[in-house]
């Protein structure tokens, strides 16, 4: 069993900066790449930002230089810094992952349960 808990959503203001984490525990053998999407109301959901376990990252166009993925591999932790808040940026965001449970096994994708993002005034 592998389970993905975020951490870290809430209510800020425009302008102002969350820092969301999203833990992977259980039988993990190697993790490939860890993802971020976010589902706003009405709204299909969409990927965020990318990082490979090599730390190759990519972003969506509406958050470049503002948002930073990271993650932590002795940890399985990914962390999606947001700063310059928007209230389009309003969603539910979720991490996901994409892992081994062993060796030679099949790529397993997992997702969390999801963290609220809410950005007004």
């Amino acid at each position: 069993q592998v389970q993905l808990v975020e951490s870290g959503g809430g209510l800020v203001q425009p302008g102002g900066s969350l820092r969301l984490s999203c833990a992977a525990s259980g039988s993990i053998f190697s993790i490939y790449a860890m993802d971020w999407y976010r589902q706003a109301p009405g709204k299909q959901r969409e990927l965020v930002a990318a990082i490979t376990s090599g730390g190759s990252t990519n972003y969506a166009d509406s958050v470049k230089g503002r948002f930073t993925i990271s993650r932590d591999n002795a940890k399985n932790t990914v962390y999606l810094q947001m700063n310059s808040l928007k209230p389009e940026d309003t969603a539910v965001y979720y991490c996901n992952a994409r892992l081994a449970t062993a060796a030679n096994s099949v790529v397993y994708i997992y997702w969390g349960q999801g963290t609220q993002v809410t950005v007004s005034s």
